[in-house]
């Protein structure tokens, strides 16, 4: 017996057709807050062997804490595409992993 093929009222039903997700990723803001975290109670995070600052790795870490709270609060559902996937889940992840090969090459 198969479950009937009918949206529910807010769209996000089996065959709804809306892919506007405006839902809480947990995941995504979890990340954000871990990196809101570690940029403020442990700002060395971001700077070399020798002490000095790493810009890039502070703008791939904020690039990613802005993108985890964006997509995990579903902020960027209504920016322009570019935006958007600039903001997305995975671009969350892909700032943290090339922050995670930046710190870790100093």
């Amino acid at each position: 017996m198969a479950l009937p093929d009918h949206s529910s009222a807010d769209g996000r039903g089996q065959g709804g057709g809306g892919d506007d997700d405006t839902g809480i990723r947990i995941l995504s803001v979890l990340t954000g807050l871990v990196v809101a975290g570690l940029l403020i109670f442990a700002p060395h995070a971001s700077q070399d062997r020798w002490g000095a600052a790493d810009p890039l790795a502070a703008l791939l870490l904020l690039w990613s804490m802005g993108a985890g709270f964006a997509s995990g609060l579903g902020l960027a559902v209504r920016l322009p595409s570019v935006a958007r996937l600039l903001l997305s889940s995975s671009a969350c992840l892909g700032a943290l992993v090339l922050a995670v090969f930046r710190i870790a090459g100093h």
